[in-house]
């Protein structure tokens, strides 16, 4: 009896474990019939490889970005297939590829009509939209929001960045560029959208705000004590505690009639309180903290990269530096007898210095592209594109290309100059409706960070071969430390 109860279980398990097997065997090829189905319902395809199930080609995108090369992604499948569109696996979707101008061009002129935008759900928790608006509606509102408060806001800007180099470059030997790149836009964004100012309530944002920005960029494991959860709660908490706190008071000041004459060019923030739909409707409260937190989040660490990059490609070519100081210190003379501030037309004279800027963007772009998903099949090329499939646009694959910039590598900012770069090769904004539109914003952002950097200072980078690792901004890899040299020492 023994015996037959031995072979019984031992049976049992054996068909158990036969069954676990097929069940997984089963899972398996049902996983590999989707993803290779997901490929061949369209016959003509463009050409590419889907990697491995779900996963795809994921880690090599993100590996080439790790590396400080997230161009070579996409430019080394357009050599191997000979086409400026290939199809991938990336962030679980099966991806087309577009490359080029013709690329760049296709994208810009059929956005909303082809395709939409479309970020991975990671994001979405941590941004969720209150509105049902398009892209284009928001991108065309907000373009036509922001350039109102840049030309009588450049004084404030330059106010912002002397208090800044005063408390933080000033006095010291060396300094770690990136951290304080940080610091100076996350004020200049603080003032200029909330009008706030006072060190002790912006420092309370600080935490929150980090938090909500490492998430975004990091793995979306919603699990305790990750980043990802960090950024979720701190999302919320911006929104709904420290924003919808502002947002009630400066209502109330304006129902007051407190700020009343001011409201329109007093910050972005009264003047999305006082706008109005074409139905005469206002924004919600939820929905204006949601726009305030994206364009604090848009306008962080991009510019900040921005100015870091500029610090790093100064201090290697002398020469350019000089051009760049004895640009500057024309208007700044001009500036000593009155301590008067920046204004709109010395940013019509950093001419020099706007070059020398797009080619950092040109050379490091802060973003290195974005998604949107096919609403429609469609044919670029010759080849089908399916409904559903998500979209890559990569913003370094014309930049770096020998074809639109010869000796793409070089650092050099004659390239701006005259008619400047061909259309829809130097891209780091983007175009069409989704064109950043804090393009202005940027800009001025950066020039007047590089007049108060030069006409102080004189730098040299203490780590020289110091790496770029992008992860998804681009940013120095250990902070990018400087020796400075005061002009006035």
């Amino acid at each position: 009896m023994e015996q037959y109860h031995h072979h019984y279980y031992s049976s049992l398990y054996l068909n158990l474990l036969l069954l676990f097997l097929s069940l997984i065997s089963l899972a398996v090829a049902t996983i590999f019939y989707k993803h290779k189905s997901q490929y061949h319902r369209h016959v003509n395809l463009p050409p590419g490889r889907r990697g491995l199930p779900y996963v795809g080609e994921t880690l090599d995108f993100l590996s080439t970005g790790w590396k400080g090369r997230p161009e070579n992604f996409v430019l080394d499948r357009v050599r191997e297939f000979s086409s400026n569109v290939f199809k991938t696996h990336i962030v679980g979707k099966p991806t087309a590829v577009l490359s080029g101008a013709e690329g760049n061009k296709f994208v810009f002129t059929n956005e909303n009509k082809l395709f939409v935008a479309w970020w991975p759900d990671s994001v979405n928790k941590i941004f969720p939209f209150t509105e049902t608006s398009s892209v284009a509606e928001e991108s065309r509102r907000m373009r036509r929001l922001l350039p109102q408060f840049m030309k009588p806001y450049v004084g404030v800007m330059d106010d912002v960045a002397r208090r800044h180099f005063a408390s933080s470059w000033e006095g010291r030997d060396a300094v770690e560029v990136f951290p304080l790149a940080k610091n100076y836009t996350f004020w200049v964004a603080c003032r200029l959208f909330l009008s706030l100012d006072d060190p002790e309530r912006i420092a309370e944002f600080v935490v929150p705000f980090k938090d909500v920005a490492t998430g975004i960029f990091g793995l979306p494991l919603d699990l305790p004590f990750t980043a990802f959860r960090r950024a979720i709660r701190a999302s919320t908490y911006i929104r709904e505690e420290f924003l919808t706190g502002i947002i009630r008071q400066r209502k109330s000041e304006l129902a007051d009639g407190k700020n009343a004459d001011v409201a329109k060019t007093q910050d972005i923030l009264s003047f999305m309180l006082m706008a109005t739909d074409d139905n005469g409707e206002r924004m919600s409260e939820r929905d204006i903290a949601d726009k305030i937190l994206g364009l604090l989040i848009g306008g962080h660490d991009t510019a900040s990269s921005t100015c870091s990059f500029v610090v790093k490609f100064l201090s290697e070519f002398p020469r350019i530096y000089d051009r760049v100081y004895e640009e500057q210190m024309q208007i700044a003379r001009c500036k000593a007898a009155t301590g008067e501030m920046l204004n709109w037309e010395d940013i019509q004279k950093m001419k020099y210095s706007w070059n020398v800027a797009c080619e950092v963007l040109r050379l490091v772009p802060p973003l290195q592209g974005t998604f949107r998903e096919a609403t429609t099949d469609f044919v670029f090329n010759g080849f089908s594109i399916p409904k559903g499939w998500k979209l890559y646009w990569s913003v370094p694959s014309t930049h770096k290309t020998e074809k639109y910039f010869p000796e793409p590598e070089k650092f050099d900012p004659s390239r701006f100059e005259g008619r400047g770069p061909a259309p829809y090769t130097f891209v780091p904004f983007g175009g069409g409706p989704r064109m950043c539109p804090g393009k202005e914003y940027a800009r001025l952002e950066i020039l007047v960070f590089m007049h108060n950097l030069v006409k102080r200072f004189k730098f040299e980078k203490l780590i020289p071969d110091e790496k770029i690792v992008v992860n998804p901004i681009a940013v120095p890899a250990n902070g990018l430390p400087v020796r400075l040299f005061p002009h006035n020492a």
